[in-house]
């Protein structure tokens, strides 16, 4: 197995971060002693952490998302939603020979992604060097034709023209900010996919009616209970408030269609998390 990593990182993603203007988050509702910002549209604002603040976050917690079963315990269903992605690829694109993981992380995805569809040539992009030197080392045993790491954010990287035939993003779409932003790297991913590949998504959700809104996320505070206590909740609250700025589930799905995909179906949904894909019309290679 052959194994490039190399650092690419833009200086100026930050400063375009730190540029944004500052937006109304609507509604407070109390939950416990935490207070949740329920907004009709998604959380975006100057005040959300930049680049370099969430890079640290995540280059300080490498060893916690390297476990399979309870890297991403705080995000409900998480080993399902990897699981349905998973089949979904090898089964919507069974002779797939080239894998972007986009928010690549330790290599969950992508080391699963192997399993059900062995010898592919993979391409990690993650903010964390700390983090993609762990997937290459995990990846190291695997068969995995080719490993390409690619430290840089997302919406800084030219994904090129018809490269890949499946791309994965998994609990990272949530910190684009602008509506811009989304729709940039959606269609980014639409024009990176190969005739017949496919795009799958698993991430945090929020909802346009502010009443469901304020349901989902305390059925999710009370999950975050169950599991350490209502710390742990509140921990959790605190970094997603500060990090996250997610999208609707349907807007999502709507943009997918705006920037060509004709094919847009929805694996998993359970209170503000959904797992979801699109099919890139033609055929396979």
């Amino acid at each position: 197995m052959r194994r490039v990593c190399g650092a690419v990182w833009a200086d100026g993603a930050a400063a375009k971060l730190a540029s944004l203007a500052t937006l109304s988050i609507g509604a407070c509702a109390r939950l416990g002693a935490w207070v949740v910002s329920l907004p009709p549209i998604a959380l975006y604002s100057a005040m959300k952490s930049s680049v370099i603040e969430i890079r640290e976050r995540f280059d300080a917690d490498v060893e916690r998302f390297a476990n399979l079963e309870t890297g991403q315990s705080s995000t409900i269903d998480a080993p399902l939603s990897l699981e349905l992605i998973v089949r979904a690829a090898a089964a919507t694109t069974p002779h797939a020979t080239a894998l972007l993981d986009v928010g690549a992380g330790a290599g969950n995805y992508t080391l699963k992604m192997l399993q059900a569809l062995p010898g592919l040539d993979v391409t990690l992009i993650d903010l964390s060097q700390p983090m993609l030197d762990r997937a290459a080392e995990r990846l190291s045993g695997s068969t995995a034709a080719t490993v390409t790491c690619v430290q840089a954010d997302v919406r800084d990287v030219a994904l090129g023209e018809a490269r890949y035939d499946v791309i994965t993003a998994a609990a990272v779409l949530h910190h684009l900010r602008t509506p811009a932003e989304w729709e940039s790297v959606f269609a980014a991913f639409f024009t990176a996919l190969r005739p017949g590949g496919s795009l799958w998504i698993s991430d945090l959700v929020e909802h346009s009616v502010p009443a469901v809104q304020a349901l989902m996320w305390q059925r999710y505070g009370d999950y975050l209970i169950s599991l350490k206590g209502e710390t742990y909740r509140d921990h959790v609250f605190e970094y997603v408030e500060h990090e996250d700025s997610p999208r609707p589930l349907l807007f999502q799905l709507d943009l997918l269609r705006k920037v060509g995909f004709a094919e847009v179906d929805v694996l998993h949904k359970n209170g503000c998390f959904a797992t979801f894909g699109a099919v890139k019309r033609g055929s396979a290679a």
